[in-house]
């Protein structure tokens, strides 16, 4: 299943996607007004969509599409987790961790899926395709081979990022959580539409210019080790996301660097899943 947030006039609505349509799960009276909601009820709350799911349809054209996930308690991304973004990152003066590396996004950072990019105070702008992850069961010390049966589904993620603010403190949080430098989406495929999670291509586009290309079995530690590490120290709930890494083409990583500009229109795409799309343009 494909499940949205989206607005038809001022009202925020929970939707499900069919082809090119999203039917109104509010309108037909879902008892959960947001995906959040719907997530952290568990399986029984999955499995009441389809008693909702034959509500009135609104042409996706018709809709803004908004962040799948409103408020999640955390947003944890993982740094340097493709070889070849290592090698690119070790050229511009990086040098990566024995372990996996983490770090908060603050949950205000999120953006729709189409939303504008503003660059707020940073010279140094740049973008990451990942694959965006969403916590449906809590997971506290899962085992490896265990882990994916926690994961609700999945999402495109940019994690943008503030270069010249990234490295203001070790954590590089302050780089990472710009308003606005979270878009998701453009919807959340639910776990049980993807069979493997390591098989997935992933690009990204400036302009049209394709600037990264990647497979999701390319990451060093892939979707379930990153749970079984993270869920180690501390508990990840229902609704929490993780952005699993980028590959390398990144801006930072060209000689010249390449940072986005006003007016550009950065596209991160991941098969399976769709595409997010946004302009970057001040407030």
């Amino acid at each position: 299943m494909k499940l949205a947030r989206f607005i038809i006039g001022n009202d925020a609505r929970l939707g499900l996607v069919i082809d090119d349509a999203v039917v109104d799960l509010t309108a037909a009276g879902i008892p959960f007004a947001s995906l959040d909601e719907l997530i952290r009820a568990g399986p029984d709350g999955l499995a009441s969509v389809a008693t909702y799911a034959g509500g009135p349809r609104v042409p996706l054209q018709d809709v803004e599409l908004l962040a799948p996930i409103e408020r999640p308690g955390k947003y944890l991304g993982i740094g340097l987790n493709y070889e070849d973004h290592v090698a690119e990152a070790k050229a511009a003066g990086l040098e990566p961790a024995q372990h996996q590396t983490w770090f908060n996004k603050q949950t205000t950072c999120l953006n729709g899926p189409f939303g504008d990019i503003d660059p707020g105070v940073t010279e140094k702008l740049d973008y990451e395709v990942e694959l965006g992850v969403v916590i449906g069961l809590k997971a506290k010390r899962v085992s490896a081979e265990a882990a994916l049966d926690h994961v609700f589904g999945y999402f495109v993620a940019n994690d943008v990022s503030a270069r010249d603010w990234q490295f203001h403190s070790p954590t590089v949080t302050m780089g990472k959580s710009f308003d606005t430098h979270g878009p998701i989406g453009p919807w959340i495929v639910t776990a049980d539409d993807i069979t493997d999670p390591q098989d997935l291509r992933l690009r990204s586009w400036i302009n049209g210019e394709l600037r990264q290309d990647a497979r999701t079995s390319d990451m060093i530690h892939n979707v379930a080790a990153q749970i079984a590490y993270l869920s180690t120290a501390f508990t990840l709930e229902a609704g929490d996301i993780i952005a699993t890494g980028t590959p390398k083409g990144v801006g930072l990583g060209m000689t010249p660097p390449r940072f986005l500009q006003q007016g550009d229109i950065v596209r991160c795409e991941i098969e399976q899943i769709g595409f997010i799309e946004n302009l970057v343009r001040t407030s």
